[in-house]
Order: structure tokens, then C-alpha cells, then sequence
């Protein structure tokens, strides 16, 4: 794709910035800054967004309980629909299914994201999926379980997912200030790490010990318990000039990412990563290789141990300005991690390759989320946010169903080691058909005249 216009980027970027200047950010409960972080600190992530702002410190307990009980049902769905199928097919035509509602509910879930107030767009949401859990559990209880039935609440879960996650993003651009996105990605990534290590070994244990019910169930509680800390947070009305809900404000959020190559090469490459080098859906069949559900759990968490890691030496990712770049390589490394997987002979290795391609994934996402909070305008996040989710959920999901069909012709190893190489070769493409991507600076006068964010 050609880079834009000079004049596109100067001019009509410029002029639609001053239209839709951005909303200050919502009072809140602040001490005062942290002094400069040393050289040494520089390696350890910053908290210091949980320590200034309470309605951020109630949303990430919040997020982290309610996703430690996702990724325990993470972990069940699809080990309960190869159970019952015995393919790995099956268990990825199950991302398809969560595919095809996502794709509509992300667009609407972003435009009531700016014309809602956004805290209680999450708790109409959790409540959502506490209902679809206790569905799960119902059904789990049955002397014979219906395969059908989980390919209904997936598609629901992802439905909601759809309508929550835009809210959820473009609210934290309300929560802290500018120059602490990066510290905010961090912190965000962090909680996803620890419920993605402890949720799919949790899970792993809940079913082997406990059975398929009572797995469910924790999930069920612990949507109950986001949802009293979601209550005591403060209210998060939409901006003052926050677009209604219509197709013409969809549109808008569309045409603003369409012509900023820096958007659209985050969201292509994220696409290309998980799309070719996402190998969940087969993870069931691997792990019999080496051992069955407990083995599984482990395949699950591996990623997020490399995460964790990456995460809690992320300080040096606030002094990083060739964010193009960053996400580029990350992306790259997270495809060699992947295809080393499919090569690796024992155990040990596959859990190691897997923790690498975690932690590249996580410098990734850490990149791609700062861009995302730094250059769009509070009055379209929570559309572009969609427009995200879009991105970052497609890749995996019809990801999922590539992986199961690639294993269905050429191995499950086969599947893995080809993702790998072709994620690889896929993220060099999107850089040389997005240049101005690859070079984006931060710190650039272009970066700050074309996006401000939050004033």
C-alpha cells in the first residue's frame, strides 16, 4: 500500500484534529508524580498509574479476576468439545463461530463505546457473560452434554466480547494520562499475563480434579466478583461531543483508520501473526503427544510465563520511540518461536518455545496498544477500539480454523511449523507495503501534529 499523502497527513489530519478535540480526562484521586525513574528502574515495569488513579486501580482488579475465570473456561471449551468430538477440526471451527458475531458487534460495541457511559457499558456486559457461564455449567451437569450448545455460547460470549471490549479500551484512555500509556499497556498486559499463566493451569487442574462443572462454575464466580468492584467505580460518560450510535459514525471511525498507514499496520500485522502462527486450536491434539489435560493447561500457560517476563522488565518500552519497528520485530519473533514448537522433540522444549513467542507477542502488544491510546482522539476511541478488536480477534479466531485444517492435511506438526514461517514472511510484507509504519517515530513532530490524544 503507498504511503499517504504529505498533504493528507498535514493537512486533513490537522484540521480534523482541531474538529474533534479531544476531552480531558475524568477526575480522579491522584498523589503526586513519581520522580524520574533511574537507569535501573528503567528495567522493571511502572506502577505508577495503580498508585495515582483509583478508578484504574478498581478496573484492573476488576479485569484481572473476571479473565483469570475466562481463561479457565479458556482452557474447558475446547477440551470439552474435542472430548465429545475427537477432532481438531471441530474444536477450530469453534473460532469460526466466534468469529462471524464478532465482526458485527465490535463496530456497534464501538460506537456505543463513544456515545455510552463506558463503565456501565462493562457491567450490562459482565453480567452478560455471567449468564452465558452459568449456560456452560447447565450444560455440563447434562448425562449427555451437547456439542451444539457450546458452539452457541461461544458465538454469544464473543458477541458480548464485541460490545464490551471497545468500552473497556477507551475507557483507560479516560483513567491515566498521556505519557503513561505506555506504563497503562504494561500494566494492562501484566494482568493478562498472570490470568493467562494461572487461568489455563487452574483450569487444567479443575477438570482433571474436579470435573467440568465445578470448572464452570468458578468462572460464574468470578464474573460476580468484577462486578461488585465495576459498582464502585465512578461514572464514565461519553465526551461532550461523543457521536451517537448510527452507521455514519461507524463510518467515520473507518475513514479515520483508513487513511493513517501507522493504525493500519498495527492492526495488519497483529492479523498476520495470529492468523498464520496461532496454533490453539490444536494444542488439544499436541498435548496427547505428551501426556493429555495436564499437559494441556501447561501448552496453554507457556506463553504467558515469556509475557510475564517481558512484561516485568517492560520499564525500558516508555524511552522506545520506533514504536513501526518494535512491533515489526516482535511480530517476527513471535512467528521463529512458534516454528520451533513444531520442530521441538521433547516436552521441555515446545513449553520453552512457547514462553519466547509469548514474550514477543507481549513487547508487540504493549507497542501497538501505547499507538493506539497516543494517536487517536478520545471522541472516536471507542470506535477505533472496534475497529481494533476487529483485528486482534480475527487473527486468532480464523487463525484457530486454519490451524485445525492445516492439521487435518499435514500433521499437527506440519501445521505449526508452517504457520511459523509464513507469520514470519507475512509481517516483512506488511512493512514494505506500509514504509511510513515501519519508520513511525513517537517523539516525531509528524506523530504529535497528525493524532493528539488526551491533551
Amino acid at each position: 500500500m503507498p504511503e499517504e499523502p504529505p498533504n493528507d497527513e498535514h493537512g486533513h489530519g490537522q484540521h480534523e484534529a482541531e474538529r474533534l478535540s479531544p476531552m480531558p480526562p475524568l477526575p480522579q484521586t491522584a498523589t503526586e508524580p513519581d520522580a524520574p525513574r533511574g537507569a535501573g528502574r528503567k528495567l522493571t515495569i511502572d506502577l505508577g498509574p495503580l498508585r495515582r488513579h483509583r478508578d484504574f486501580r478498581l478496573l484492573t482488579a476488576a479485569q484481572a479476576i473476571t479473565f483469570l475465570g475466562s481463561m479457565v473456561t479458556y482452557v474447558a471449551l475446547p477440551y470439552q468439545a474435542y472430548q465429545l468430538s475427537g477432532s481438531s477440526l471441530v474444536v477450530g471451527l469453534l473460532g469460526l463461530a466466534e468469529l462471524c458475531p464478532l465482526l458485527v458487534t465490535a463496530f456497534l460495541g464501538g460506537a456505543l463505546a463513544d456515545a455510552r457511559d463506558r463503565r456501565r457499558m462493562l457491567l450490562l456486559t459482565e453480567l452478560s457473560f455471567a449468564g452465558a457461564s452459568t449456560v456452560l455449567l447447565l450444560n455440563a451437569t447434562l448425562a449427555s452434554p451437547q456439542l451444539w450448545l457450546l458452539f452457541v455460547v461461544a458465538a454469544v460470549m464473543a458477541g458480548l466480547d464485541g460490545l464490551q471490549r471497545p468500552s473497556l479500551e477507551a475507557l483507560i484512555q479516560r483513567l491515566v494520562d498521556r505519557d503513561e500509556m505506555p506504563a497503562a499497556a504494561a500494566i494492562g498486559t501484566l494482568r493478562f499475563n498472570v490470568g493467562e499463566i494461572g487461568g489455563p493451569a487452574l483450569g487444567g487442574v479443575l477438570i482433571a480434579v474436579v470435573g467440568l462443572p465445578l470448572t464452570y462454575a468458578f468462572d460464574v464466580a468470578t464474573f460476580v466478583a468484577s462486578l461488585v468492584l465495576l459498582r464502585m467505580m465512578r461514572a464514565a460518560p461519553p465526551p461532550v461531543a461523543g457521536a451517537k450510535v448510527s452507521l455514519h459514525g461507524i463510518l467515520e471511525g473507518l475513514r479515520y483508520a483508513a487513511a493513517r498507514p501507522v493504525l493500519l499496520g498495527t492492526y495488519a500485522v497483529d492479523i498476520v501473526a495470529m492468523f498464520f502462527g496461532m496454533p490453539n486450536a490444536i494444542f488439544p491434539a499436541f498435548a496427547h503427544e505428551f501426556g493429555g489435560a495436564g499437559v494441556l493447561g501447561l501448552m496453554y500457560a507457556a506463553p504467558a510465563v515469556g509475557a510475564l517476563a517481558a512484561t516485568l522488565t517492560s520499564g525500558w518500552t516508555g524511552g522506545m520511540r520506533r514504536h513501526g519497528a518494535a512491533i515489526c520485530f516482535a511480530a517476527a519473533g513471535w512467528g521463529l518461536a512458534i516454528a520451533v514448537v513444531g520442530l521441538a522433540p521433547g516436552l521441555a522444549l515446545v513449553l520453552a518455545g512457547l514462553a519466547v513467542a509469548g514474550a514477543a507477542d507481549t513487547v508487540s502488544g504493549i507497542f501497538r496498544t501505547t499507538v493506539w491510546n497516543q494517536t487517536i482522539p478520545t471522541e472516536l476511541r471507542g470506535r477505533l477500539a472496534g475497529i481494533e478488536q476487529v483485528g486482534y480477534s480475527t487473527g486468532p479466531l480464523a487463525g484457530n480454523v486454519e490451524a485445525g485444517a492445516a492439521a487435518s492435511l499435514i500433521g499437527v506438526r506440519g501445521s505449526i511449523v508452517s504457520g511459523g514461517v509464513l507469520c514470519v514472511i507475512g509481517v516483512a510484507i506488511t512493512a514494505a507495503l506500509l514504509p511510513s509504519f515501519w519508520r513511525y517515530d513517537a517523539g516525531s513532530r509528524e506523530a504529535e501534529t497528525v493524532t493528539p490524544a488526551t491533551g
